[in-house]
């Protein structure tokens, strides 16, 4: 019995020095990182320069060089870009507020046509050349846009719906 109460004895005051040596190292641990963030932090080149994100001159990177779009909004192409962006694009975006992806209501006001149209044929080249994207890319915690494999008529569709959202 008495070797029983001296070996918990030991054993608990084993515990009690080496838990203490723990939190000196704790300490000194944080005070490290701490001096690390702060490094990380104020390195200038640590972000890319900042793209406005209002440029209706930007066309953007694919197929898409010109665009003229009518006045009058075509109601057949709508109903079929509705349907496309809510089988393949509702996942990520919200017609009318940011989610995974930037909201498409009002697009049209911050872009040119032919950059939606490409950002929606050539995503994966517009992430990396084009300084929009690339922002837009930051702003939505690296969650690139995914490349649906759409035709052109089908991006089409889908910009003559966005120009419905208000």
């Amino acid at each position: 019995m008495k070797y029983i109460f001296k070996s918990l004895f030991f054993l608990g005051l084993a515990l009690l020095v080496s838990c203490g040596g723990k939190e000196d190292k704790k300490e000194k641990e944080e005070i490290q990182l701490g001096n690390y963030q702060k490094n990380e932090v104020k390195e200038p080149d640590a972000s890319p320069p900042q793209a406005s994100l209002i440029d209706m001159s930007n066309k953007g990177i694919g197929p898409v060089k010109n665009l003229e779009l009518p006045e009058n909004i075509d109601q057949g192409m709508v109903t079929k870009g509705k349907a496309i962006f809510d089988s393949k694009c509702l996942a990520c975006h919200k017609p009318h507020k940011k989610f995974i992806g930037p909201a498409p209501a009002g697009v049209l006001d911050r872009r040119s046509p032919e950059w939606v149209m490409n950002m929606m044929l050539n995503p994966n080249e517009m992430i990396l050349k084009d300084p929009i994207a690339q922002q837009l890319l930051i702003e939505h915690n690296g969650s690139p846009m995914a490349n649906q494999n759409l035709s052109e008529e089908e991006a089409r569709q889908i910009l003559e719906y966005f120009r419905t959202l208000k």
